[in-house]
């Protein structure tokens, strides 16, 4: 029995961490979960952050849907409250197309590896007078390290040939100059694997090119953020993107997308994204047999034009949808 979080989030997240859920319950592993409702919580007058890092930190592993962040005002973003809180330094997005769906690529199988707690996203800034905002970008050693070597663990234990570091240093010499030092370091160890470095505005025409061309891509914050995106996009939207957020000892697994208020409560929200990212969580728990189920029920399902949520060009609701994959497990 294995006792998870489950945080269902805000806007669709409630619908699509639901659909997740069954899916798991459907290949039979025993689960205890944990179920949030966040709404209810903020009503209850909580603080949301505490009280998710508590629960995380009781069961160790969450399973989570996206939660709203304030554009411009309000408080900071419970996302990367978790991800610093809980020490979760390695953000892992796989980006792999289905046959089936109409993307711009087929037969892209690559993972984005992505510093998690530090870059700009340490949220240091403050106004220099009144008519200028200054932004502080912390890159260190010690983070720069544990994410290069992160990537090329994982590259060696998936049989990745290729690890590929994501910088800017023609232009930020210092900072982003450090974490190239510390990938060329660590190419300099796992000499079995071939190693190159791309920058960032080059990366991002060669991921729209050629993502074939792409295993493992390990990059800073900010620049992991935007690449995942821009790869989820080749693959046919971040609905098919699933996400998980690695520490030494806790692991959040989340669906990538925005909360998308607007076809919330509408049951026509894509939960793909959601149930990849709960089989990435059985495989971290050693139920790989499970998530390989869960991968192939995806496969068959969408082999077949008729199961189509909205957003792929189709009219399945949610609940239609997860039917379908319910139905390729039994």
């Amino acid at each position: 029995m294995h006792d998870i979080t489950l945080i269902l989030g805000d806007g669709i997240g409630p619908e699509v961490m639901l659909a997740a859920k069954k899916v798991i319950d459907a290949t039979g592993v025993k689960i205890n979960w944990n179920v949030i409702d966040t709404d209810s919580k903020r009503n209850e007058g909580l603080e949301l952050l505490d009280y998710l890092v508590a629960n995380i930190k009781d069961t160790r592993i969450a399973l989570k849907g996206p939660i709203k962040t304030p554009v411009g005002k309000g408080y900071r973003s419970i996302n990367v409250g978790l991800r610093q809180k809980l020490n979760l330094y390695a953000n892992i997005r796989p980006i792999k197309s289905f046959k089936g769906i109409d993307n711009l690529h087929q037969n892209v199988d690559l993972i984005i590896v992505r510093e998690n707690t530090e870059d700009l996203y340490a949220g240091i800034e403050h106004m220099v007078g009144e008519d200028a905002a200054e932004s502080i970008k912390i890159i260190t050693r010690k983070a720069s390290e544990r994410i290069c070597k992160f990537a090329f663990d994982l590259a060696k234990s998936q049989g990745r040939k290729k690890v590929t570091l994501v910088h800017k240093a023609n232009i930020m010499k210092l900072s982003d100059g450090l974490f190239l030092d510390c990938g060329v370091k660590y190419a300099g160890i796992y000499r079995d694997i071939e190693f190159e470095d791309v920058i960032v505005d080059a990366m991002s025409m060669k991921l729209v090119q050629y993502p074939q061309d792409y295993d493992i891509i390990v990059t800073s914050n900010l620049y992991g953020d935007i690449l995942s995106d821009l790869s989820a996009g080749i693959i046919g939207g971040l609905g098919l993107a699933p996400g998980a957020n690695i520490g030494d000892d806790i692991a959040v697994f989340e669906a990538v997308h925005g909360t998308a208020p607007d076809i919330a409560g509408k049951n026509i929200a894509n939960p793909t994204s959601a149930i990849l990212s709960g089989a990435m969580m059985l495989k971290h728990i050693g139920e790989n047999s499970a998530a390989i189920k869960i991968e192939k029920a995806l496969t068959n399902t969408f082999k077949d034009d008729n199961n189509r949520t909205m957003d792929l060009g189709g009219n399945l609701g949610t609940e239609q949808f997860t039917q379908s994959i319910l139905e390729n497990i039994r």
